[in-house]
């Protein structure tokens, strides 16, 4: 990397390390943050407290009743899952200093849960059947004071790190588009769709009930530089590694997004990004003017 690389809106400048230990999945310290997995069940709650606020307060995801009373985001998942927390040390190093989150689950975790989260909205049967470790993402998100390239690079050298760590091959999710409205999203679905479709060994397909296609402009029609600039920055990120979309979007009338299926091949994140983290940081007019949105997540 030269001075500073982009992921989509997302500067991937290099960051100083205060510290790292090769002995845990994930332990990296940078400045006053540090990422690392969630230790208790105090933990655990702290990100779905902030899932709460960010999906449900700031967005206009739907809570269910109990959410509500509880003010937090949680499924019959996140017993099963690992969650990468982001913590402020001037805040301590516990529940209470959560400022960004990751739900990460691999195979062995969805075996005994009975599945993925992502099958309620897409097949992905090519993916099952890849001979090599598979590790669903989701529910990422970071509190709004804490929206900027350094906390982003934080979360993505997380991610190399868990890879690394379990020698993951293939990571998928439900990424989303916010909206529902179908003619406002014709321009990104086609571009991912003509561009970015996955090969049909890995490719998922959303469920029939639920399919949405993609196909919808003529490749001529499609303004591709238009077309980057609608995509969320973290889908952005992802087809800079190399990601592929699954064949078909679905509406999410819970969280009011368009998600999609992403799928990447594992061996373009632990080199391009993990070698990336290794230096020294930016000029901070650089990290400040870094794309954050509050709803890039792959749920």
């Amino acid at each position: 990397m030269a001075a500073a690389h982009r992921c989509g809106d997302l500067l991937l400048s290099d960051m100083v390390l205060i510290e790292a230990n090769p002995e845990k999945p994930v332990y990296v310290t940078a400045r006053n943050l540090r990422i690392r997995l969630a230790e208790n069940a105090e933990e655990i709650g702290a990100a779905q407290a902030l899932r709460y606020r960010v999906f449900y307060q700031e967005m206009s995801a739907k809570p269910s009743a109990d959410m509500a009373a509880a003010r937090r985001d949680f499924d019959a998942f996140d017993d099963y899952c690992d969650h990468l927390l982001v913590l402020d040390l001037s805040k301590g190093d516990s529940a209470k200093a959560v400022v960004g989150t990751y739900r990460v689950m691999r195979r062995a975790a969805a075996a005994e849960c009975g599945q993925f989260y992502t099958p309620g909205e897409y097949d992905i049967g090519t993916l099952l059947s890849y001979p090599g470790e598979i590790l669903e993402l989701g529910r990422s998100c970071v509190d709004a004071a804490y929206r900027n390239g350094t906390t982003m690079q934080l979360l993505w050298r997380g991610i190399a790190e868990y890879v690394s760590f379990h020698a993951i091959d293939i990571m998928f999710g439900c990424a989303s588009l916010p909206g529902t409205d179908l003619s406002r999203l014709r321009l990104p679905l086609a571009y991912l769709h003509q561009h970015h479709l996955a090969p049909p060994a890995l490719r998922p397909r959303a469920r029939a009930e639920r399919f949405v296609a993609m196909d919808n402009l003529p490749v001529e029609d499609i303004d591709v530089a238009a077309a980057r600039r609608s995509l969320p920055p973290l889908i952005k990120g992802y087809l800079r590694l190399g990601g592929f979309v699954g064949d078909g979007a679905v509406v999410d009338d819970q969280f009011g997004t368009t998600d999609v299926c992403i799928v990447v091949k594992t061996d373009w994140v632990t080199e391009k990004y993990y070698r990336h983290f290794m230096r020294e940081d930016p000029p901070k007019d650089e990290r400040k003017n870094s794309d954050v949105a509050a709803n890039d997540e792959v749920r």
